[in-house]
């Protein structure tokens, strides 16, 4: 086998690697508010988020346009494989950290970041007004309308159940818990899948087996996979943190979060074909939330953490890419 095809195949794997632990990282984005409310149980609602992030990997191809054309353009051939093997790297590394200390953080915003570093260091370029568009202004609005969303969201659910009994109100939201969970399962492979699609067209063009930065079918199915399985094996650390330490949920207040969440990725995803994060948005959500309750509800030291993350994660992924990248240049300098 060529040399090129070697570190293709190699970058494919890094690619799913990438997705399967984008699965197991945000498997809590959809799963935490409903098992801490108890409208599903942990091995039904694995199970169910699993499937729809599956489904949800064939249900557009827009957001993974954006990944491969809008972000870096890495040179042909061997060079550009370079490129996007040290960004996966760098997003991988950063995945498994923050899952490991147990705080959520955006595989998509370690992605991109891991994706900008290896670019800085290597001879690619990145579409500064395309990254703008596709990527900065969609980061910065997502969370920004997953908490005012959030709120209003609930406010209404209030407004609407004033009069309700309580108690019978909330049986009726753990079962509709069942269906926003769903929507938001849903909404995470539609988005988070096409990620990983994106960088594997990316590295097919870059090598010339495609002309177009069509997605073909076996790599829809490869990515879904991959990150169905991720999420089977679940992210129970980050689960507690979103479930239960930013704030105590219950099930309306899961459900406004959920179907918050969910419509805001599917709005980026089918309207605008930006990526965003689904960790950013069911988190940012659960606080515009857990607000209508009174202010001190939320624990703002743990969303402090969590914000704090979310700052790192852009330059963190960027460091370890672009450290990958230049350890993969010294290797390959040397070699005969």
């Amino acid at each position: 086998m060529p040399p090129e095809n070697l570190v293709l195949v190699a970058v494919i794997g890094a690619a799913l690697v990438f997705a399967f632990t984008n699965g197991f990282q945000d498997a809590a984005n959809s799963l935490a508010t409903s098992i801490s409310t108890n409208a599903l149980g942990p091995r039904v609602a694995v199970i169910m988020a699993a499937a729809m992030n599956m489904l949800g990997a064939f249900l557009g191809e827009g957001v993974a346009r954006t990944i491969s054309q809008n972000i870096v353009v890495p040179p042909a051939g061997t060079p550009g494989l370079g490129v996007l093997f040290a960004a996966l790297v760098g997003a991988i590394v950063w995945n498994v950290f923050t899952w490991y200390r147990g705080i959520p953080s955006s595989s998509s915003h370690a992605l991109v970041g891991g994706m900008l570093g290896a670019a800085l260091v290597s001879t690619s370029t990145a579409s500064g007004p395309d990254i703008t568009d596709s990527f900065v202004v969609p980061m910065l609005l997502s969370p920004v309308v997953g908490g005012v969303a959030g709120y209003f969201v609930m406010v209404a659910i209030l407004w609407l159940f004033r009069r309700s009994n309580p108690l019978r109100v909330a049986r009726k939201f753990r079962m509709a818990q069942s269906v926003s969970a769903a929507a938001m399962a849903l909404g995470h492979g539609l988005q988070d899948a096409q990620k990983t699609m994106g960088v594997v067209v990316l590295a097919l063009v870059l090598t010339g087996y495609q002309d177009s930065y069509t997605v073909e079918t076996w790599v829809v199915v490869a990515a879904g996979a991959s990150m169905s399985l991720g999420t089977v094996t679940g992210g129970w650390r980050i689960m507690r943190t979103l479930g239960r330490r930013v704030i105590q949920l219950d099930s309306p207040k899961g459900f406004a979060a959920e179907t918050t969440a969910a419509l805001v990725l599917y709005a980026a995803a089918f309207i605008w074909h930006v990526p965003v994060s689904s960790t950013h948005t069911i988190t940012s959500a659960i606080v515009g939330v857990g607000t209508t309750r009174r202010f001190s509800a939320v624990r703002w030291g743990v969303a402090g953490n969590i914000v704090l993350v979310w700052v790192l994660t852009l330059p963190g992924a960027a460091a370890v890419a672009a450290a990958c990248y230049g350890v993969l240049r010294v290797v390959t300098s040397g070699a005969p």
